[in-house]
């Protein structure tokens, strides 16, 4: 009976083969329950995978979900043009919207109106919870008790982060005319509206 491969390379094909990241527990499921590596193991393989990784068109990123094998940023361009089909850009006032959230959650609708000073309208609200990256996580004690709206694992994932720590400092962006300025949103490269996605 052949020997069981190495720890690493068992991570590695699973991470390729599967459709969004695995977590510790995940990887440990793996394993025959009487056999699987610790957390320590895991980690420590995970570490030479990244390792292995470096310099390469892939990388081992660990986002809030879990890890995952991903094409690296610098070469998206290229990998990009595989999908004939372009992704929708989303507008200024919903990637606004998905900004004040992420950096002021838990927050109500009425707040978000106010910072931004225009009406948000439904369909930007009802994107960012269609793609799952908002959700109401209470009710502020004010008359009407709406809803507070937070960001989601699936918000962290999307936008290659592991926790909200790693968003930009807020005293780093207070000179909005800082061509160095760069928040982790894309581009929307639209004018601004009220609509939650631009037609390519």
């Amino acid at each position: 009976m052949p020997a069981n491969p190495p720890v690493k390379y068992i991570l590695e094909a699973a991470l390729m083969a599967s459709e969004g990241p695995l977590d510790l527990e995940q990887m440990q499921g793996l394993f025959d329950p009487m056999l699987a590596p610790d957390r320590q193991t895991l980690r420590q393989a995970l570490a030479e995978l990244e390792h292995d990784y470096a310099g390469r068109g892939l990388e081992v990123k660990r986002v809030a979900s879990g890890w995952r094998i991903q094409v690296r940023e610098q070469y998206a361009p290229w990998v990009s043009r595989l999908w004939e089909e372009k992704p929708g850009r989303y507008s200024r006032a919903l990637l606004e919207t998905l900004a004040i959230i992420a950096y002021r959650q838990p927050v109500t609708r009425g707040e978000i109106e106010e910072i931004r000073g225009v009406t948000v309208s439904s369909s930007i609200m009802r994107t960012l919870t269609d793609r799952g990256w908002v959700r109401i996580v209470g009710h502020k004690d004010v008359p009407g008790r709406p809803g507070l709206y937070a960001t989601t694992r699936a918000f962290l994932d999307y936008f290659n982060l592991g926790s909200l720590s790693e968003l930009p400092d807020l005293t780093s962006l207070n000179d909005p005319d800082d061509p160095e300025l760069e928040l982790p949103l894309p581009d929307p490269d639209s004018p601004e509206d009220n609509d939650g996605v631009d037609t390519p």
